[in-house]
């Protein structure tokens, strides 16, 4: 039987959880015991979504309560990126502006304990480059909703060649039209069809 807590969120009970969240807070529990049933809570609804027990939809609404935990938890507690799983870059590429997909799967990486720089929408690849190389994160995360932005995907994958730390950086792509012949014609290394295979895929790369 799952704890409460991490039951509620799974379910999408959000005053429920959100009350529970706060109870526990008050009542003296760790924080960052708290945070650990909220990441258990959103690996529930990553296996639903992986069923199709729960849509897109869901992931969203899981991923807004998981928000609202951490920024219930972050108060109280010093966030240490030693319990970081690892660094990951995330941005939607440059004529780009949708961010909806992005933000799931920033939601589900944050959720797997990952540290992740969110850049936004309509990303430069001399942006990506920048914050790469300042934070020497491994994997770099290329959301794409229009197929126009294909071109600048690999835009991007060409000029972090070019900045000679391509073979530092295991380079994901996703989004609505993304397969993997956007993948062959971009040069990343693989792709994801949702936010959980978002993390699937940073598991598979921080393992090396």
């Amino acid at each position: 039987m799952e704890k409460p807590i991490v039951q509620k969120l799974a379910d999408l009970e959000e005053q429920a959880f959100l009350n529970l969240l706060r109870q526990e807070l008050d009542g003296g529990a760790d924080p960052m015991g708290i945070l650990e049933d909220c990441r258990a809570g959103m690996v529930l609804v990553g296996k639903r979504f992986e069923e199709s027990t729960y849509f897109i939809s869901d992931l969203m609404m899981a991923g807004e309560l998981f928000k609202q935990a951490t920024n219930l938890l972050a108060p109280k507690m010093p966030l240490s990126g030693d319990a970081s799983r690892g660094k990951v870059v995330v941005g939607t590429v440059k004529g780009d502006i949708h961010d909806i997909g992005k933000d799931l799967v920033v939601g589900m990486l944050k959720a797997n304990n990952y540290d992740v720089y969110d850049l936004g929408v309509d990303v430069p690849p001399e942006k990506f480059i920048e914050v790469i190389k300042e934070t020497a994160a491994p994997v770099l995360g290329l959301s794409a909703l229009i197929t126009t932005a294909f071109e600048s995907m690999k835009d991007t994958v060409d000029a972090i060649k070019e900045a000679g730390i391509r073979s530092e950086v295991k380079i994901m792509i996703g989004g609505g039209p993304v397969n993997q012949d956007v993948v062959e014609y971009s040069g990343a290394d693989d792709w994801g069809a949702d936010a959980q295979q978002a993390v699937t895929l940073c598991n598979r790369f921080m393992e090396g």
